[in-house]
């Protein structure tokens, strides 16, 4: 007889779902979709132990579980904040938690430079993200930001520290896929910052991983620098069989030359699995890889922009509504009208220049 294993009911935004024991709420409502998903700047699900720094996933508790139906009094970070029977959740229907998230999008900004239109990381960057869909659009701040000494911290790998949110990813990561760990965050409070140990060089077999797990442009890739933009960019699913790592991989074409190497990244932005340096620094020939098609690109983001044919895209539905209902529907079997009397005898010109009749009496007075 087959025991059907133990499942929580959690509601989010007014869904609900099960699942299993231990689940996070982050992952509980991940599961639901992107619609009631909270943001994440940290926390990056093959990382263990990631999570519970920048705060960005705050969600509100307004039922603890069945048993005990009370609410949690403050804010819980959705990421590290594990599930109960019966709990129910508030994200975005919460004031509050807007309210609050749009402080930390402010915070994050703080001392984060103005240097979208020369990094790396524009387009792609969770930051940009982040702060479009949460943020005020203003900054209080009026103080001299935090800058840091340029280090360099190997061959591969450029170091932007002005650009850090301390996220704690790429600490993560060199620590749990990496032979040896050689950064970290030094010192503390306003003075951290990610550095080597001795100003040592990162060189081991996978620290190229460090730049995919950077939400921001913190740590980027120096042979791609400056090389282009990613939405002038064609990515291409890939594999090969390599030695050391799984092999599947975006290659990222400017025209036939392959120009960046990454590994295939979920919905989430996260890397399920991580490549070696071999594949992403050296194999830049379009012979070096068994090259699979077109990556699937969201349609909200910048890098599908002129990438899809436009019977592919379904338009939206509020947006034809709003058009049918406020703009006249063009005729576009009518004969173009060249003589300029017989423009103005035409219906669509005494309406014109009826809805401008004010401003044109304005500017001739």
């Amino acid at each position: 007889m087959d025991i059907k294993p133990e499942l929580f009911k959690v509601t989010i935004d007014g869904i609900e779902v099960e699942v299993s024991p231990g689940t996070s709420i982050l992952q509980a409502a991940r599961k639901i979709g992107t619609e009631v998903a909270p943001p994440a700047m940290c926390y990056y699900k093959p990382l263990e132990k990631s999570g519970g720094k920048c705060r960005a996933c705050l969600v509100k508790v307004a039922q603890g579980s069945t048993n005990d139906p009370r609410p949690m009094p403050k804010l819980v970070a959705s990421c590290i904040t594990p599930v109960q029977n019966g709990m129910v959740v508030e994200n975005f229907t919460n004031e509050q938690v807007v309210d609050t998230r749009k402080g930390i999008v402010e915070f994050l900004l703080i001392n984060h430079p103005l240097d979208c239109p020369v990094c790396d990381q524009a387009g792609e960057c969770h930051l940009q993200d982040f702060a479009f869909e949460n943020g005020n659009g203003v900054q209080r701040f009026e103080e001299e930001r935090r800058t840091f000494e340029k280090e360099d911290i190997g061959p591969y790998i450029q170091l932007q520290m002005n650009r850090c949110i301390l996220c704690y990813r790429c600490v993560f990561t060199a620590d749990q896929i990496t032979d040896g760990r050689v950064h970290g965050v030094m010192n503390r409070g306003d003075h951290a910052e990610i550095s080597t140990y001795i100003h040592k060089t990162i060189d081991n077999d996978f620290s190229g991983n460090v730049i995919d797990v950077c939400p921001v442009g913190a740590l980027t890739d120096k042979t791609f620098r400056f090389k282009n933009r990613v939405w002038f960019t064609k990515p291409m699913e890939a594999h090969r069989d390599c030695d050391k790592c799984c092999g599947k991989v975006h290659l990222w074409y400017k025209g036939d030359e392959i120009i960046r190497v990454t590994g295939r990244k979920n919905q989430w932005g996260e890397v399920e699995d991580f490549i070696c340096n071999t594949c992403r620094f050296e194999m830049k020939k379009t012979s070096d890889w068994i090259v699979t098609g077109p990556v699937n690109i969201s349609r909200h983001s910048v890098i599908s922009a002129n990438k899809y044919a436009a019977n592919t895209i379904k338009k939206p539905e509020f947006a034809l509504d709003y058009a049918a209902e406020h703009y006249k529907k063009i005729n576009d079997s009518r004969p173009y009208n060249k003589n300029l009397d017989e423009i103005k005898a035409s219906e669509d010109y005494k309406t014109l220049m009826e809805q401008n009749e004010n401003y044109l009496n304005k500017s001739q007075n």
